[in-house]
Parts: structure tokens; sequence; C-alpha cells
């Protein structure tokens, strides 16, 4: 059967990975919005803390992508690693049923975040690498909306079970293991690898003279957007601050990936047409005016405002950067390429979680919304100028 036009382009492998990304993050999502309440609230960490396992989580993830990526490209295999990275993230979110103390938490964390190292890359290359050019940008886009699509569903089922099981959050971690595994196994029944065909016999270096221009300029701004953009955690405990409780602080979460998986397929197919920039600029720039207005305006009324809008940042940004990427460099060092990336970036992002909890502690809880969003000004106006 032919498919409709607006799925033209996406095959078997995509549809694939798109399924996965929607179970896994039906239990990720469950989960992300009640961690930094489970931490603060249940085991008495101080926001220090949270910003501590959120940066030494997510830079362990990002170190991880750079060498998944390069060892991807250098056996020139995908599945193996996309497989294990997340059948371990599965692992890491029932330990967090066992969690008793928040070095338990950052230990469940970082398999989790480690899961995610493993896959990441090599399941970003295998995208690019099933998608025509000309159809890369909605293959990442049909992707992340899948991916977001569990997102949404994620915190409504955690909103559902949290009044069922009257507020026991460890039970809710325990259900959310269900969608986890069934992520690894839509992987193993169904995700067949084509062989890749190496155009090149130079070994692949993380050496960035080896890379395009163009790709440098890219990473560099990337780098300067990483560093203030921490953990979304910060907005869920600003929305906690100003006064909402925690089943309407998931509710909002929920506005924000409904946006976000509504609008990453529409913008992927936008950079299809346009130049790729013009969409991550976009981006860049509600990010700022959305950081600023939790800042300065952020009330119980404008917080579901805020994250609905906030979710436009991400469609503009998330898929779009990786498609951005791969036109960039060549097939045979394409997960190495979006591994670096996700390398520099993530571990800026351990910077940038650690400065917003102190920000938070010894400034004031706007502090670290206002200096990301002069970094994310920043990061756009050179997007203008540089790419």
């Amino acid at each position: 059967m032919k498919k409709p036009g607006i799925f033209k382009g996406l095959n078997k492998n995509i549809i694939v990975l798109s399924v996965t990304s929607f179970f896994t993050d039906i239990s990720s999502e469950m989960l992300y919005p009640i961690i930094p309440i489970f931490l603060t609230s249940v085991l008495g960490a101080p926001m220090s803390i949270l910003g501590l396992i959120e940066g030494v989580a997510e830079s362990t993830a990002s170190v991880l992508k750079a060498f998944s990526g390069r060892f991807s490209d250098l056996i020139r295999k995908r599945q193996p690693f996309i497989t294990l990275g997340y059948f371990l993230s599965a692992m890491g979110k029932l330990m967090l049923f066992f969690a008793y103390a928040w070095p338990a938490v950052l230990l469940a964390r970082f398999i989790d975040r480690f899961g995610k190292g493993v896959r990441a890359s090599p399941r970003d290359a295998m995208l690019a690498d099933s998608a025509d050019i000309k159809y890369r940008g909605k293959a990442f886009g049909f992707h992340r909306a899948m991916d977001t699509l569990g997102a949404c569903l994620g915190p409504l089922l955690a909103v559902y079970f949290l009044m069922v099981l009257k507020g026991n959050l460890r039970h809710v971690f325990l259900i959310a293991f269900i969608p986890a595994i069934l992520s690894v196994a839509t992987l193993v029944l169904f995700l067949k690898e084509k062989p890749l065909i190496s155009r090149s016999s130079a070994p692949i270096r993380f050496n960035l003279k080896y890379f395009s221009t163009p790709f440098k300029r890219f990473l560099f701004i990337s780098s300067i957007f990483a560093m203030g953009n921490s953990s979304d955690a910060f907005l869920i405990m600003r929305s906690k601050s100003i006064g909402l409780s925690v089943t309407f602080v998931i509710l909002a979460y929920v506005a924000y990936n409904i946006s976000y998986s509504a609008l990453s397929f529409p913008f992927g197919i936008l950079s299809d047409k346009i130049n790729r920039k013009w969409v991550i600029i976009g981006g860049y720039t509600v990010f700022a005016l959305v950081y600023l207005s939790f800042a300065l305006f952020a009330t119980p009324a404008t917080i579901w405002v805020l994250f609905f809008v906030y979710g436009f940042y991400m469609a503009m940004t998330d898929g779009v950067s990786k498609a951005f990427i791969s036109d960039m460099v060549a097939s045979d060092s394409r997960a190495t390429a979006i591994g670096l990336y996700y390398c520099v970036t993530g571990l800026l992002a351990l910077f940038a979680s650690v400065i917003a909890g102190l920000l938070w502690t010894y400034v004031a809880p706007s502090a670290p919304f206002i200096y990301a969003a002069i970094l994310a000004l920043i990061s756009a106006i050179l997007c203008v100028f540089l790419l």
C-alpha cells in the first residue's frame, strides 16, 4: 500500500525506532516530574543535590554518547548499542523503587542515563542512515513526535496512579518499568539493521580538524547555549515554589509535552524546506523568552502557558539539530559527530545544572532562569552570523 504523502520517506526502521522511543518516554516521563519531588520531599535532599544528580546523570550519558557513536562507526553496526542501551535504562528505572537515600537515586539515574548514552548516537545515526536526505528532517521530526507523545501520556499516567495509589511515589516507579521493558521487546522483535557501507578507509577520530567548518561552528554555538540549559527539574521546582500542587505541576509539564509532540513533525518538515538554522534560531529565541518569563512573570496562572510555549523550543531544536549535523558530515562518521555533539553539550549540562542549583540557593530562585535566557539570546545571534 502506498503511504500517504505526509508519511512518505518513513521506512520500517524509522517507525520501529519511533515506537520504541514512544514506550520509553511513557516510562521516563512517568518518573521525571516526580523524581525532584521524591528527592526533596520524601528523601529530604536539598536543591543543590538535585542539581548535582541531574548534572551527573546527563553528563554521564553525554560522554558515553561520544564513545558509543565512535564505536558504532568503527564496527559499522548500530543495533547492538541501541538494544543494550534501552535495556540498561529499563533496569535503572526499576532501581528507583528500591531507593531509600539520595545516593541510591544517583546510582539509578546514572544507570538509566548510561543506557541512554550507549544508545542515543547509534540510534540517531540509524535514523539518518535510514532516511533520504530530502526527508531527514521529517524522519527526525516523526521520531521526536512519537517520543514526545509518550512523554504526554507518561505524566498523565503518573497522575492517575498517584491518585489510585494515594500518593505512593515508590509504586509509580515500579509501574513505570512496564513500558520501559516493552520498548526493549519492540527492538528485539522488529528492528532489522541493514549493512553499512563505509565511504572511507580512514580512521574515525574525535579531533575537530577532521570535521567540516559548519559542524565546528554549530558545535561552538551549541556549547554556549548548553552552558545555560540546566535540567528541566528546575522548571518543575520553580512551578512548585510559586504554589502549584504536585498534580498541577505534572499537568503543566504535560502541556509542554503536548506542544512538543504536536509540533516536532511539522518543524522537522519545515527544516527540510528552508535552511535548518532558522528553525534552530527560532527555538533558541523561544527558550530565552520562556526562561525570562519563568524568572520575572511566573504565577500559577501563567505557568501553564509558559510550559506549553516551552514545547515550541524543543520541537524547533531537538530533532532539527541532529538532522542539521547529519547534513554536515559523511555517513561513515555520522554517529561519531552526533556523539561528539552530545558529549560536549552534555558535559556542559553538568556545569549548567550545578550552577543553576547554586544560583537558586545562594542568589535567588529567579537567577538561573535569567542566566539561561542571556546565553540563549547570545547563541541565537551567533547562529545568524556564523552559520
